[in-house]
């Protein structure tokens, strides 16, 4: 079920409302409502903003195009104080799941990065039957939790600062009083080749107003690393995405060059073993981690040939 309800803290954007057992799950709709469904979703941290360039061409080729904003992010709310804010990879599997029940819609192409990759990765890996593709920006999204306290190279590790400073009450405190110089300055870190202005980023920052959403960004960075528990209800989920499941959709995966997060290679492909349902890999020359905002042709084009290809 879904019901509209104005964007106040967005001007000129209304926010369409999908009532799922723990959310309010606020979205952004485009394109005809019988039309292929398209389901474009944001990493952290970010919002629906970076898909501006990308759900509009896909809906006037006849999609039905939806761009939710992640728990914590924007219009969405919990409807519990109750309810754990919990940023697990399960949980974002399943308020996705959760999304398309609540619409009535039987599978959806799904395209994601970061947090959202990963959502989209866990529904494809467990509810195959639910996703008619896959587009995933930099690849398997599935955290191995149990692997996560095994030490990697030391340039990396100096990449994951952010993730150990949340670990810490001292970057909660840090998160809640700098939100948006903190996402600011991982957008600049990450996307190093990404000519960034104030008013693009401005668009965005409100996002970080929800009231949820440094506790669901700490509880995500400790989770997985194994120093928080995850929400009881989720543990069924999470144990199975513990078995690393291949994924065995059709899939496409956009690696940016110049991702400051996880640089990748053009020769090595680490990801590809895990899936099994048709795979292909495309590297995005000087892109960073935002693929969707900084090149939203490549990342239409690849929706467009996945498209073409399934039913």
């Amino acid at each position: 079920m879904a019901a509209r309800r104005p964007g106040a803290t967005f001007p000129g954007v209304e926010s369409l409302i999908a009532r799922t057992t723990v959310l309010d799950l606020a979205y952004e709709a485009h394109g005809p409502a019988r039309g292929p469904a398209v389901i474009l979703l944001h990493g952290f941290p970010y919002d629906p903003r970076c898909y501006d360039e990308v759900a509009p061409p896909l809906a006037a080729e006849g999609c039905r195009v939806l761009v939710p904003y992640l728990r914590g992010y924007g219009p969405t709310r919990f409807r519990s104080a109750d309810t754990p804010r919990s940023g697990e990879q399960a949980a974002l599997g399943q308020d996705l799941l959760q999304f398309m029940d609540a619409l009535g819609i039987e599978r959806a192409l799904l395209a994601g990065f970061d947090w959202g990759g990963r959502a989209a990765c866990v529904v494809a890996a467990l509810w195959p039957e639910r996703a008619r593709g896959l587009l995933s920006c930099a690849g398997y999204n599935l955290q191995d939790i149990q692997a996560s306290a095994t030490p990697v190279a030391p340039a990396q590790e100096h990449r994951y600062w952010y993730q150990y400073y949340l670990h810490t009450e001292r970057g909660r405190a840090g998160l809640a009083a700098n939100r948006r110089a903190f996402a600011r300055l991982l957008w600049e870190l990450w996307s190093p080749n990404w000519i960034l202005d104030d008013a693009t980023f401005a668009r965005t920052a409100p996002s970080f107003d929800n009231p949820d959403f440094v506790e669901v960004v700490v509880h995500s960075y400790r989770h997985r690393y194994g120093y928080a528990p995850g929400d009881p209800a989720l543990l069924g989920i999470e144990a199975r995405l513990q078995a690393q499941p291949q994924i065995a959709v059709p899939t496409i995966n956009l690696d940016g060059d110049a991702d400051g997060v996880r640089p990748v290679s053009r020769s090595e492909d680490p990801h590809a073993p895990h899936f099994r349902g048709g795979y292909e890999r495309r590297v995005i020359p000087r892109a960073g981690h935002n693929l969707p905002q900084e090149a939203p042709a490549e990342t239409v084009q690849a929706i467009r040939d996945l498209l073409a290809t399934t039913r």
